[in-house]
């Protein structure tokens, strides 16, 4: 006679064996189709966007070269200019955008602030407004006779217009302030979704032993940002080191190339220069190469050591 409970524990493999497959079946079944859309959409045009970095010629008349586009990067003034000039960007607006979205987020959060839906709406709302549409008006305020010019001079500020665009340094500042107008609300958001998750009697035992307005912006809500301070830390920098549509629009990389970014030296060597989709390649993994850099930097600054 076989042993019934041998049997029924073999029954009982086999029918988990079963489910478990069932479900290892079911589950794939859902993220297939994903799955084959990332590796089509995203990770195919990235490996033959990196095999088009390894050729160089005149528009699809390619010949494999190897490394030689990456070594012709370092020897290419107008890829440097273009590399230093989105740096500035990123060193400077980024910071000022993240304190900016902080401050802004704090004073939002405030019980006693009233309209808050309304003052939250209105800071939001140039993350919603057309990239091309806000380019081209900072382009008219930031003109010679601009409305910008026409406040600073009546005020008595100037004594004559600034040469917002036309200037190397003036150029690169109205850019700055540009995606500074744009960007700072969308960072403000995660930063005040994150304040309204804070238990408030952490800010009210932080009064009653004495500490300041100002102690408890750096002691408390910076530390307990810290995770969203570094996702939006990151994002920015990535958004900044691709950044086309403002230069594009509002100085269209001039005075000469005083304000061209990575992103619109790719532009040009694609679709206005002698099209090099090759080299264009290039500059755009120089971009992901820099992108992982200054990530890597901010985790290893900002990040959570454990």
């Amino acid at each position: 006679m076989p042993n019934l409970k041998t049997t029924a524990s073999i029954s009982t493999k086999q029918l988990r064996t079963k489910a478990f497959k069932a479900n290892t079946i079911i589950g794939w079944s859902f993220i297939l189709l994903a799955t084959l859309l990332i590796c089509l959409f995203y990770f195919y045009p990235m490996v033959q966007a990196f095999i088009m970095s390894l050729q160089s010629g005149s528009g699809t008349n390619l010949t494999f070269i190897g490394f030689d586009n990456y070594i012709r990067l370092f020897k290419d003034p107008t890829f440097l200019t273009a590399v230093k000039n989105t740096v500035f960007y990123l060193i400077i607006q980024v910071p000022v955008m993240i304190l900016l979205a902080l401050v802004i987020s704090v004073l939002l959060n405030e019980k006693t602030l009233k309209f808050k839906g309304f003052f939250r709406t209105a800071i939001f709302l140039p993350c919603v407004t057309s990239l091309v549409a806000y380019s081209v008006i900072f382009k008219y305020l930031f003109g010679l006779d601009g409305i910008l010019n026409m406040m600073l001079l009546k005020s008595s500020i100037i004594s004559e217009p600034i040469q917002w665009l036309t200037d190397p340094f003036w150029a690169k500042i109205a850019i700055v302030m540009a995606i500074t107008w744009r960007w700072t609300g969308y960072n403000m958001i995660f930063y005040l979704s994150s304040l309204q998750n804070i238990d408030h009697s952490i800010y009210e035992a932080a009064k009653i032993d004495g500490a300041s307005a100002f102690q408890q912006f750096f002691k408390i809500t910076i530390p307990l940002l810290k995770p969203i301070i570094l996702f939006t830390s990151i994002t920015s920098t990535i958004g900044t080191l691709q950044l086309f549509d403002e230069v594009m629009n509002i100085t269209n990389g001039g005075p000469g190339n005083a304000t061209m970014t990575i992103s619109q030296y790719i532009y040009n060597l694609s679709f206005k220069y002698t099209p090099d989709f090759g080299y264009a390649a290039t500059v755009s993994y120089a971009i992901v190469i820099m992108i992982v850099f200054f990530s890597i930097i901010q985790f290893k600054v900002a990040g959570d050591r454990k």
